[in-house]
């Protein structure tokens, strides 16, 4: 695949992100939930257009823009998302080097293809790292402990008085804290995955130069698979987090 920018609206249009957003349960229930206000307000008809429509918008959403893209920045970043991005940039430059000195050939225009994939992880890298650095600063603002001290507090206001308001206020401190929790395991668990994902296509970029020294452009064709596969498995994780991060907007998560 070539990069983003030199890609048709049929390149972008056909990839994982945007099956998963035709797919996606969020996606359904998003169809469901504006037909039934459509209906509502203006009958079957309207329904049906406006749920359509509401569909068609999260579709399109999910279609990668042309342009130049993000400009990658490590130096924005904190550690560890920081090192992440840079290790993507230190194997893509390797990369570089390998292709600048592989004759005109088919060799070289498989190396040029899988480049620009290994490109497109070197972005997806950078959007995780971003994600996942917002996300921390989220957590950061919303004082676990503090929250589970009123969390403690409460419970022991409604042990001594069970009146619906204190069972209320108690109900909504521990869906905050375990709102909280789940947003440190996902945090913890994309930064582990991220550094993976890193690893493999670093390990892909040393396949691709002991290859391109035997001069035999078939034996890429493993390589250029696993290189899209991987990098498919990026996009994946950057949804996910983008998922996460718009579920928490009600608790101020950035």
């Amino acid at each position: 695949m070539t990069a983003i920018e030199d890609q048709s609206l049929r390149d972008r249009f056909l990839t994982p992100g945007v099956a998963r957003a035709i797919t996606a349960p969020s996606s359904i229930l998003l169809l469901g939930g504006a037909a039934a206000a459509g209906i509502l307000l203006g009958g079957p008809i309207i329904g049906a257009v406006v749920g359509i429509g509401a569909y068609a918008g999260r579709v399109a959403a999910a279609v990668p823009r042309r342009g130049k893209g993000d400009e990658i920045n490590p130096r924005a970043l904190r550690s560890p998302w920081r090192e992440y991005v840079l290790e993507t940039q230190f194997a893509k430059a390797r990369y570089d080097k390998v292709l600048a000195s592989a004759r005109s050939g088919p060799l070289k225009d498989r190396l040029t293809v899988i480049g620009d994939r290994i490109q497109d992880g070197v972005r997806e890298s950078w959007r995780i790292a971003q994600r996942g650095q917002a996300l921390q600063d989220g957590l950061h603002q919303l004082n676990t402990s503090q929250a589970e001290r009123s969390l403690a507090m409460a419970r022991q206001e409604a042990q001594r008085h069970a009146s619906d308001a204190n069972l209320k206020r108690v109900e909504a401190l521990e869906s905050q804290v375990a709102t909280v929790r789940r947003l440190e395991a996902v945090t913890q668990q994309a930064a582990e995955r991220l550094r993976l994902l890193d690893a493999r296509l670093d390990e892909a970029v040393a396949r691709a130069v002991e290859l391109s020294l035997s001069g035999d452009s078939g034996q890429l064709s493993g390589l250029d698979s696993d290189v899209d596969s991987l990098v498919g498995e990026m996009e994946a994780l950057r949804v996910a987090l983008e998922d996460t991060g718009g579920g928490t907007a009600q608790m101020g998560v950035a």
